[in-house]
């Protein structure tokens, strides 16, 4: 026989042997802990994987809007990537000029500022009885005279494009995956749902089709209180005189799309650019956004997320809690559509099930 070619087979394996829950006992704690080693390192592209794919999916109800119209998968795509492009190249035309010239003004008062830090009676009264002022001259001028200095800001220039470059291909990889998931989407999830029992197909790809929606929800809805957001500090900012009010509406738009610290990074933004106006904006738009942040995280944002994605606004309130504590920035942007899939789950699943038994 052919068989014998290769040996006569042996005995079937005591599976009741010792020796063998032992062995597969050792071969599942290393197999696990080479899966969190791997994990761990690649987490960082994991988590761009994952955006990805939430920012793909966050998007597709705009997508199946234009298939609607007519058009096929790719070219809706196709105009959502346009739309993008466009928002992008607006943005960076109204930001990059006001953020050119204050830069530049900046430089050219620089000796100003300083003259007038110099005459400061508070200043000169810190001066008089630390000195402080002769110290930094003498510890600069050693630096200088050692080389140090430059060493450090050359550093620190190298440090600061290693970051802007590690956030520029971080930012193009998401767009790209982004764009691939966008397209291949429904092969994505009809591939999944094959591998479900035929018996649930049908069950698990209606829920799952709703989790998605409600995913779609959440980034409209987030769109929409970005977008108040800028409204309010528009209208705050030309009724205060503020300089560059669209470019800065803008800023806080964008910087409330982030989860967790956003609105925060905003309101800084703006404070700042109220303080360089003038100290009395500076105050006011201050005490404006602490208001307004308050409106925005109990008022605002959960009756936003209670319509698009059907989650109740204590619910979205303490999930957006619990997913900032346990991942930062990533749990603050999966923790509202995790709560909506949990809950939906729980509706349609749990509860009809309890109620048979």
């Amino acid at each position: 026989m052919e068989s014998e070619r290769f040996g006569t087979p042996g005995a079937p394996l005591n599976r009741s042997h010792p020796f063998l829950y032992g062995f597969l006992a050792t071969l599942g704690v290393a197999t696990a802990y080479l899966v969190i080693k791997a994990v761990q390192s690649a987490s960082q592209v994991l988590v761009l994987i994952l955006i990805s794919l939430f920012l793909a999916v966050g998007l597709n109800p705009a997508v199946e809007a234009l298939r609607k119209r007519g058009l096929k998968r790719s070219g809706a795509v196709l105009t959502i990537t346009l739309i993008f492009v466009l928002v992008v190249g607006g943005f960076t035309a109204a930001v990059a000029p006001p953020i050119y010239k204050q830069t530049t003004q900046l430089v050219q008062n620089a000796p100003e500022y300083l003259d007038r830090l110099a005459t400061n009676p508070t200043v000169a009264n810190l001066d008089k009885n630390y000195h402080f002022i002769d110290k930094a001259k003498e510890k600069l001028s050693t630096q200088v005279q050692d080389g140090k200095l430059v060493i450090s800001a050359f550093g620190g220039v190298i440090g600061v494009g290693k970051t802007i470059f590690s956030g520029l291909f971080s930012a193009i990889t998401v767009f790209i995956l982004t764009l691939y998931f966008l397209a291949a989407l429904p092969k994505f999830t009809k591939t999944a749902y094959s591998l479900v029992p035929a018996s649930r197909r049908e069950r698990v790809s209606k829920i799952s089709d709703e989790i998605l929606v409600r995913i779609g929800g959440y980034v409209g809805g987030q769109l929409v209180v970005a977008g108040i957001a800028g409204l309010a500090t528009f209208v705050a900012a030309l009724a205060l005189g503020l300089p560059y009010a669209l470019s800065l509406a803008m800023v806080v738009a964008l910087c409330d799309l982030i989860p967790l610290i956003g609105a925060t990074l905003g309101a800084v933004v703006a404070t700042l650019v109220g303080f360089v106006h003038d100290t009395k904006s500076g105050v006011i738009i201050l005490i404006f956004y602490i208001i307004y942040q308050q409106l925005e995280n109990y008022v605002i944002y959960p009756r936003i997320m209670r319509r698009s994605v059907s989650v109740p606004a204590i619910v979205t309130i303490i999930a957006a809690l619990i997913g900032g504590s346990l991942l930062g920035l990533l749990g603050g942007l999966l923790a509202i559509p995790t709560a909506a899939a949990i809950l939906l789950i729980i509706d349609q699943v749990a509860i009809p099930r309890a109620a048979q038994n």
